[in-house]
Order: structure tokens, then sequence, then C-alpha cells
């Protein structure tokens, strides 16, 4: 490998780098947003929710949505708001918890779409978009190289 293919290689790698931790940020922030948005709900009209699982695919989505999560919607709420903040803060700070941060946003938009076909207009996308920026953030993604370790 001559010198300047060695510099692409590591021009591309940083690119996809600075990409992921962009995109990291970026849906971090999203997600804060969002928690925010909970927050937002419980503390106005916590009933919002009510009818948001109408058209889900499963009765026991349904079903559970009207007798559980209607049940207390405020705390239900306020869970949803404590878990989309962790998950942005997650994807904020990086390292080991963006891992983690990734696998949970990930999660989350696969099983908002239990809720009908219509969330799959905006989920199927974010999805990929997901994984794609998932994927450029490697170094938050997956453990350590060891080689890489050693070569520091």
């Amino acid at each position: 490998m001559t010198t300047t293919q060695a510099r692409a290689g590591r021009t591309v790698a940083g690119e996809a780098d600075r990409v992921g931790a962009v995109g990291r940020r970026v849906v971090g922030g999203f997600y804060l947003s969002m928690g925010g948005v909970h927050l937002g709900i419980v503390a106005a009209d916590p009933s919002t929710y009510e009818g948001f699982a109408d058209a889900g695919l499963f009765g026991f989505v349904r079903e559970g949505w009207s007798q559980v999560f209607m049940a207390g919607p405020a705390l239900w709420g306020a869970c949803l708001f404590v878990g989309e903040t962790a998950l942005g803060i997650a994807l904020l700070v990086g390292g080991r918890p963006a891992r983690l941060g990734w696998y949970g946003v990930i999660v989350f938009q696969v099983l908002l779409m239990l809720f009908g076909f219509w969330v799959w207009l905006w989920s199927l996308p974010a999805i990929a978009v997901l994984v794609l920026l998932a994927r450029r953030d490697r170094r938050n993604l997956l453990p350590p190289d060891p080689a890489e370790l050693i070569a520091r």
C-alpha cells in the first residue's frame, strides 16, 4: 500500500467518522426534543394520547394502550419523556452510551411500527437513516478493535 492510498483510506474513514458524529448529535438532539414534547403533553393534557393506538396492527397493542397506558397517561407519558431523553443523552455523550443509544432509537422505531401502517411512513425512512448513521458512527457502535488499541 502506498502512502497516498493509506492517506486516502484514512480520509474516507475520517469522513465516515465525521458524518457519524454529526448524525449522532442530530439524532441525540432530536430525541431530547421529542422527550420535551412528551413532557409538554404530560404537563398540558395527558388525554392527548387517547386514540394514538386506534390503528394498532394487533389487538394487544390497541387494548394495551387503552387499558394500560390510558389508565395513567401522565405516568406513561413521563416514562416516554425519560426514555427518549435518556436515548438522546446517550447519543450526545458518545462512547459506550452511544452504542446503547443507537440500538435504543432503532428498536424504538421498530416498536413504533406496531401502532399502525400510518406510522410506517415515518418509521421505515427513519430506520434506514438511523442504521446508516449508526454504521457511520462505527467508533461508538462497535467495541474497540484490539489492534487499534495496541497501535495507540
